[in-house]
Protein backbone atom coordinates (compact mmCIF):
# COMPACT_ATOMS: atom_id res chain seq x y z
CA UNK A 1 0.00 0.00 0.00
CA UNK A 2 1.46 3.36 -1.06
CA UNK A 3 1.32 5.90 1.78
CA UNK A 4 3.06 8.70 -0.07
CA UNK A 5 0.88 11.79 0.72
CA UNK A 6 2.07 13.54 -2.43
CA UNK A 7 1.10 10.73 -4.82
CA UNK A 8 -2.36 12.06 -5.57
CA UNK A 9 -1.49 15.75 -5.30
CA UNK A 10 -2.14 17.72 -8.44
CA UNK A 11 0.98 18.33 -10.51
CA UNK A 12 2.32 21.86 -10.37
CA UNK A 13 1.45 23.78 -13.52
CA UNK A 14 2.07 27.27 -14.88
CA UNK A 15 -1.47 28.19 -13.88
CA UNK A 16 -1.27 26.82 -10.34
CA UNK A 17 2.25 28.11 -9.64
CA UNK A 18 1.26 31.66 -10.60
CA UNK A 19 -2.21 31.34 -9.03
CA UNK A 20 -3.64 32.58 -12.31
CA UNK A 21 -7.20 31.58 -11.48
CA UNK A 22 -7.08 34.01 -8.53
CA UNK A 23 -5.12 36.71 -10.37
CA UNK A 24 -7.25 36.70 -13.52
CA UNK A 25 -10.43 36.47 -11.48
CA UNK A 26 -9.53 39.58 -9.45
CA UNK A 27 -10.81 42.03 -12.10
CA UNK A 28 -14.44 42.73 -11.25
CA UNK A 29 -15.77 45.75 -13.19
CA UNK A 30 -18.84 47.39 -11.75
CA UNK A 31 -20.22 48.35 -15.15
CA UNK A 32 -20.39 47.04 -18.70
CA UNK A 33 -18.24 49.90 -19.91
CA UNK A 34 -15.41 48.72 -22.17
CA UNK A 35 -12.73 50.92 -20.55
CA UNK A 36 -13.28 49.99 -16.92
CA UNK A 37 -11.29 46.77 -17.24
CA UNK A 38 -8.22 48.72 -18.41
CA UNK A 39 -8.52 51.04 -15.41
CA UNK A 40 -8.68 48.09 -13.02
CA UNK A 41 -5.83 46.15 -14.63
CA UNK A 42 -3.49 49.15 -14.65
CA UNK A 43 -4.05 49.88 -10.97
CA UNK A 44 -3.73 46.24 -9.95
CA UNK A 45 -0.44 46.04 -11.83
CA UNK A 46 0.68 49.21 -10.02
CA UNK A 47 0.03 47.47 -6.71
CA UNK A 48 2.02 44.41 -7.79
CA UNK A 49 4.97 46.63 -8.73
CA UNK A 50 4.66 48.54 -5.44
CA UNK A 51 4.83 45.17 -3.67
CA UNK A 52 7.98 44.27 -5.58
CA UNK A 53 9.56 47.68 -4.92
CA UNK A 54 8.94 47.27 -1.19
CA UNK A 55 10.51 43.81 -1.40
CA UNK A 56 13.57 45.17 -3.23
CA UNK A 57 14.02 48.17 -0.92
CA UNK A 58 13.81 45.97 2.17
CA UNK A 59 16.60 43.84 0.71
CA UNK A 60 18.51 46.97 -0.28
CA UNK A 61 18.44 48.32 3.27
CA UNK A 62 19.82 45.06 4.61
CA UNK A 63 22.66 45.07 2.07
CA UNK A 64 23.46 48.72 2.71
CA UNK A 65 23.66 48.25 6.45
CA UNK A 66 26.17 45.44 5.91
CA UNK A 67 28.26 47.71 3.71
CA UNK A 68 27.69 45.50 0.67
CA UNK A 69 28.25 47.84 -2.28
CA UNK A 70 28.00 45.26 -5.08
CA UNK A 71 24.62 43.84 -4.07
CA UNK A 72 23.31 47.30 -3.17
CA UNK A 73 24.16 48.55 -6.65
CA UNK A 74 22.49 45.58 -8.33
CA UNK A 75 19.35 45.95 -6.21
CA UNK A 76 19.14 49.67 -6.86
CA UNK A 77 19.42 49.09 -10.59
CA UNK A 78 16.57 46.60 -10.45
CA UNK A 79 14.41 49.03 -8.44
CA UNK A 80 15.15 51.77 -10.97
CA UNK A 81 14.12 49.54 -13.87
CA UNK A 82 10.87 48.68 -12.10
CA UNK A 83 10.20 52.36 -11.50
CA UNK A 84 10.67 53.07 -15.22
CA UNK A 85 8.01 50.44 -15.98
CA UNK A 86 5.67 51.99 -13.41
CA UNK A 87 6.06 55.41 -15.06
CA UNK A 88 5.63 53.95 -18.55
CA UNK A 89 2.26 52.44 -17.59
CA UNK A 90 0.85 55.97 -17.52
CA UNK A 91 1.19 55.96 -21.33
CA UNK A 92 -1.33 53.11 -21.43
CA UNK A 93 -3.70 54.82 -19.01
CA UNK A 94 -3.57 58.01 -21.07
CA UNK A 95 -5.10 56.18 -24.04
CA UNK A 96 -8.36 56.61 -22.09
CA UNK A 97 -10.11 59.87 -22.92
CA UNK A 98 -11.84 62.03 -20.29
CA UNK A 99 -15.24 60.95 -21.65
CA UNK A 100 -14.30 57.28 -21.46
CA UNK A 101 -13.25 57.65 -17.82
CA UNK A 102 -16.37 59.66 -16.96
CA UNK A 103 -18.53 56.86 -18.31
CA UNK A 104 -17.70 54.64 -15.30
CA UNK A 105 -16.12 57.06 -12.81
CA UNK A 106 -19.21 57.20 -10.59
CA UNK A 107 -18.86 53.45 -10.01
CA UNK A 108 -15.67 54.07 -8.04
CA UNK A 109 -17.73 55.70 -5.26
CA UNK A 110 -15.41 56.52 -2.32
CA UNK A 111 -12.43 54.53 -3.59
CA UNK A 112 -9.32 56.50 -4.49
CA UNK A 113 -5.67 55.95 -5.32
CA UNK A 114 -4.91 58.04 -2.23
CA UNK A 115 -5.92 54.94 -0.25
CA UNK A 116 -3.06 52.82 -1.65
CA UNK A 117 -1.46 51.53 1.55
CA UNK A 118 1.53 50.12 -0.31
CA UNK A 119 2.36 53.48 -1.88
CA UNK A 120 2.12 55.14 1.54
CA UNK A 121 4.41 52.45 2.95
CA UNK A 122 6.81 53.06 0.06
CA UNK A 123 6.82 56.79 0.85
CA UNK A 124 7.61 55.96 4.49
CA UNK A 125 10.52 53.72 3.47
CA UNK A 126 11.83 56.66 1.44
CA UNK A 127 11.61 58.93 4.48
CA UNK A 128 8.14 60.48 4.64
CA UNK A 129 7.00 60.99 8.21
CA UNK A 130 3.49 62.49 8.17
CA UNK A 131 1.13 60.88 10.65
CA UNK A 132 -1.93 62.42 8.99
CA UNK A 133 -1.68 59.88 6.17
CA UNK A 134 -2.75 57.25 8.71
CA UNK A 135 -6.17 58.92 8.93
CA UNK A 136 -7.14 57.18 5.68
CA UNK A 137 -6.95 53.75 7.34
CA UNK A 138 -9.12 52.27 10.12
CA UNK A 139 -7.66 51.97 13.62
CA UNK A 140 -5.85 48.66 14.14
CA UNK A 141 -6.11 47.73 10.45
CA UNK A 142 -3.14 45.81 9.02
CA UNK A 143 -2.55 48.54 6.42
CA UNK A 144 -2.38 51.28 9.03
CA UNK A 145 0.00 49.25 11.17
CA UNK A 146 2.36 48.52 8.25
CA UNK A 147 2.60 52.21 7.38
CA UNK A 148 3.07 53.20 11.03
CA UNK A 149 5.83 50.61 11.47
CA UNK A 150 7.59 51.85 8.35
CA UNK A 151 7.52 55.37 9.78
CA UNK A 152 9.26 54.14 12.94
CA UNK A 153 12.01 52.22 11.15
CA UNK A 154 15.18 53.66 9.59
CA UNK A 155 14.47 55.10 6.16
CA UNK A 156 16.42 54.15 3.07
CA UNK A 157 18.63 57.20 3.52
CA UNK A 158 19.30 56.22 7.15
CA UNK A 159 20.49 52.84 5.85
CA UNK A 160 22.70 54.64 3.33
CA UNK A 161 24.31 56.62 6.16
CA UNK A 162 25.03 53.35 7.96
CA UNK A 163 26.55 52.07 4.72
CA UNK A 164 28.86 55.09 4.66
CA UNK A 165 29.83 54.51 8.29
CA UNK A 166 30.77 50.90 7.50
CA UNK A 167 33.00 52.25 4.72
CA UNK A 168 34.84 54.49 7.16
CA UNK A 169 33.10 57.84 6.70
CA UNK A 170 32.50 59.86 9.83
CA UNK A 171 28.74 60.22 9.88
CA UNK A 172 26.19 60.03 12.69
CA UNK A 173 23.78 57.15 12.19
CA UNK A 174 21.60 57.38 15.30
CA UNK A 175 18.53 59.60 15.47
CA UNK A 176 14.81 59.42 16.24
CA UNK A 177 13.60 57.56 13.14
CA UNK A 178 9.98 58.54 13.82
CA UNK A 179 10.88 62.13 12.94
CA UNK A 180 11.56 63.40 9.41
CA UNK A 181 15.24 63.75 8.59
CA UNK A 182 16.26 67.36 8.07
CA UNK A 183 18.95 68.41 5.56
CA UNK A 184 22.31 68.51 7.29
CA UNK A 185 25.46 70.43 6.40
CA UNK A 186 27.49 67.81 8.26
CA UNK A 187 26.07 65.05 6.08
CA UNK A 188 26.63 67.15 2.97
CA UNK A 189 30.32 67.57 3.87
CA UNK A 190 30.60 63.78 4.12
CA UNK A 191 28.83 63.35 0.78
CA UNK A 192 31.33 65.70 -0.86
CA UNK A 193 34.09 63.47 0.47
CA UNK A 194 32.26 60.42 -0.89
CA UNK A 195 32.10 61.97 -4.34
CA UNK A 196 35.76 63.02 -4.25
CA UNK A 197 36.75 59.41 -3.51
CA UNK A 198 34.79 58.29 -6.60
CA UNK A 199 34.52 54.70 -5.36
CA UNK A 200 31.65 52.29 -4.67
CA UNK A 201 29.84 54.59 -2.22
CA UNK A 202 29.69 57.37 -4.82
CA UNK A 203 28.04 54.95 -7.27
CA UNK A 204 25.44 54.05 -4.65
CA UNK A 205 24.86 57.76 -4.00
CA UNK A 206 24.27 58.45 -7.69
CA UNK A 207 21.83 55.55 -7.98
CA UNK A 208 19.91 56.96 -5.01
CA UNK A 209 19.69 60.25 -6.89
CA UNK A 210 18.35 58.29 -9.89
CA UNK A 211 15.76 56.67 -7.63
CA UNK A 212 14.71 60.04 -6.21
CA UNK A 213 14.48 61.53 -9.70
CA UNK A 214 12.45 58.55 -10.90
CA UNK A 215 9.97 59.00 -8.07
CA UNK A 216 9.63 62.69 -8.90
CA UNK A 217 9.08 61.78 -12.56
CA UNK A 218 6.33 59.38 -11.49
CA UNK A 219 4.65 62.16 -9.47
CA UNK A 220 4.86 64.60 -12.38
CA UNK A 221 3.48 62.13 -14.94
CA UNK A 222 0.75 61.17 -12.50
CA UNK A 223 -0.43 64.73 -11.97
CA UNK A 224 -0.41 65.48 -15.71
CA UNK A 225 -2.41 62.31 -16.38
CA UNK A 226 -4.99 63.36 -13.78
CA UNK A 227 -5.16 66.89 -15.21
CA UNK A 228 -5.78 65.65 -18.75
CA UNK A 229 -8.37 63.13 -17.55
CA UNK A 230 -10.47 65.11 -15.05
CA UNK A 231 -9.04 68.63 -15.25
CA UNK A 232 -9.67 70.59 -12.06
CA UNK A 233 -12.48 68.36 -10.78
CA UNK A 234 -12.19 66.90 -7.29
CA UNK A 235 -10.77 63.40 -7.17
CA UNK A 236 -12.67 60.30 -6.14
CA UNK A 237 -13.01 59.53 -2.46
CA UNK A 238 -13.23 63.24 -1.57
CA UNK A 239 -9.64 64.03 -2.56
CA UNK A 240 -8.73 67.34 -4.18
CA UNK A 241 -7.44 65.56 -7.27
CA UNK A 242 -4.74 67.29 -9.28
CA UNK A 243 -4.43 70.13 -6.77
CA UNK A 244 -3.11 67.77 -4.10
CA UNK A 245 -0.86 65.94 -6.52
CA UNK A 246 0.72 69.23 -7.64
CA UNK A 247 1.59 69.97 -4.01
CA UNK A 248 3.74 66.80 -3.88
CA UNK A 249 5.95 67.82 -6.80
CA UNK A 250 9.59 68.81 -6.41
CA UNK A 251 10.00 67.51 -2.85
CA UNK A 252 13.06 65.24 -3.01
CA UNK A 253 13.28 62.21 -0.78
CA UNK A 254 17.04 62.71 -0.32
CA UNK A 255 17.59 66.50 -0.14
CA UNK A 256 21.22 66.23 0.99
CA UNK A 257 22.15 64.40 -2.20
CA UNK A 258 20.68 67.24 -4.24
CA UNK A 259 22.15 70.01 -2.07
CA UNK A 260 25.72 68.99 -2.86
CA UNK A 261 25.31 69.13 -6.65
CA UNK A 262 26.51 72.71 -6.96
CA UNK A 263 29.67 71.88 -4.98
CA UNK A 264 30.82 68.93 -7.08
Amino acid sequence: MNTDPGRHAAALTYTSYLALDEVLGAQRPRSDDHDELLFIVIHQVYELWFKQLLHELTHLQLRLEKGDAAHSIRTLRRALTILKVVVAQIDVLETMTPRQFTSFRARLEASSGFQSAQFRELEAVLGRRELRVLDNYPEESPARERIAQAMRRPSLFDSFLRFLAVHGYQVLTERDFALPAEPSEDIQHVLLEVYRDDAGPSTVAELLVDLDEGLQEWRYRHVKMVERTIGGKPGTGGSSGAAYLRSTLFHPAFPDLWAVRSEL
